[in-house]
């Protein structure tokens, strides 16, 4: 699909966002005061400042709080309510630690497995579209988990559980884009399943619905060259996952170190995440003949 840059920092910036603030939840680390104060306002700008930017993607962002009113059906609605849960949970820690130097270790544990729920109903509007088959596997919600975790972890200071959790997430994305690429663009669906003429026989597409790119085809089946997608997939692993494994691995944990990795994770995570929307394409490109 066509990487829309809304969509992308919203799932990327969000993303660590509750998985710095569920790290926080679990007192890790353990500040306060000012310093938890710092940590707690990076927190909820990423979160916030993440689901701010996917309102910028909805055709009326002013019907934007009927998104709430469909929890029953829709992930998208979930995700909303959940976020909104989170946040008030965690700000009922965060003001016990940033004001009375008092941790609540049951509201933090609640506000951490809120965080981590919300980051599993974003990911579970893409995992549940069968018609974009490079989403629809369980390795999409463990990957949103993993990102959101690993990047939470090296935000919180956190560098031993940051470097185990890279590693895992390093593998698991390869095994995702192995997956997909086994898969292929439109999975077990051919254009005799997409028409329902395969009983009748082998199935040909007689003359093209367009004579030109229309919406379906700009946005549903966008192409990303396979060179390209090679170069950006070894910038994603090099950036997000071997540079910072690396560093931690060679460097003594501070503040300086802290910066430089924190910055190369970035970099490879909006890299795959690019790549998680540019390779992905929908079903619908069968009955165009692509």
């Amino acid at each position: 699909m066509h990487p829309a840059p809304s969509v992308i920092l919203f799932t990327a910036l969000s993303g660590l966002g509750f998985g710095l603030l569920a790290w926080l939840g679990l007192g890790l680390p353990a500040v306060t005061g000012w310093v938890a104060f710092t940590f707690y306002f990076i927190g909820y700008a990423l979160a916030v400042g993440g689901l701010l930017s996917s309102v910028l993607h909805l055709a009326n962002p002013k019907n934007a709080i009927k998104a709430f009113s469909q929890w029953r059906s829709s992930w998208l609605s979930r995700e909303g309510i959940m976020a909104i849960l989170s946040l008030s949970v965690i700000a009922i820690h965060a003001i016990g630690t940033i004001f009375f130097s008092t941790r609540l270790p049951a509201i933090g544990a609640l506000g951490t497995g809120l965080a981590l729920v919300t980051v599993f109903t974003t990911s579970m509007i893409y995992t549940q579209l069968k018609s974009v088959p490079r989403w629809n596997t369980p390795l999409t919600p463990i990957l949103f988990q993993l990102w959101a975790l690993g990047g939470g972890a090296l935000l919180a200071g956190q560098f031993t559980a940051t470097a185990i959790l890279l590693a895992i997430l390093g593998i698991m994305q390869i095994l995702a884009w192995m997956q997909g690429d086994a898969r292929g663009a439109t999975g077990e669906s051919t254009i005799e399943t997409a028409t329902g003429l395969g009983r009748i026989g082998k199935t040909r597409l007689l003359e093209s619905p367009h004579t030109g790119q229309n919406y379906l085809l700009k946005e549903m089946a966008f192409t990303v060259g396979r060179k390209h997608a090679l170069k950006l997939r070894v910038i994603a692993l090099l950036c997000a996952v071997v540079l910072p494994v690396a560093l931690i691995a060679i460097f003594p944990a501070t503040h300086a170190l802290a910066l430089p990795v924190i910055a190369f994770h970035l970099v490879g995570l909006l890299a795959a995440r690019w790549l998680f929307f540019a390779e992905a394409s929908h079903v619908v490109r069968l009955y165009y003949g692509k």
